[in-house]
């Protein structure tokens, strides 16, 4: 088994540690590159989607939705009304 095996197989054990440790990256990127969220939001996400399932983190309690998008309703309840 070489290097990058291994690596996509830990990558595929641990997506949930990958994708809050890409959220943290973005978080930090976003502080020192204000004015450029929205080209930090792109490649974090590409990057989480990438690794292991896709994005683990997406709809967690306390995160919040990407710029332009409704948060998911409640589980039980229907869809926002459209604006």
């Amino acid at each position: 088994m070489g290097f990058l095996d291994k690596a996509k197989e830990l990558l595929g054990k641990h997506d949930d540690k990958v994708d809050q440790g890409l959220n943290k990256v973005g978080d930090a990127a976003k502080q020192k590159f204000a004015g450029h969220e929205e080209h930090i939001d792109k490649a974090t996400g590409m990057a989480r989607d990438k690794t292991g399932e896709g994005d683990t983190t997406q709809g967690q309690p306390g995160q919040a939705p990407p710029p332009g998008e409704a948060p998911p309703p409640p589980p039980g309840q229907g869809p926002p009304p459209q604006q």
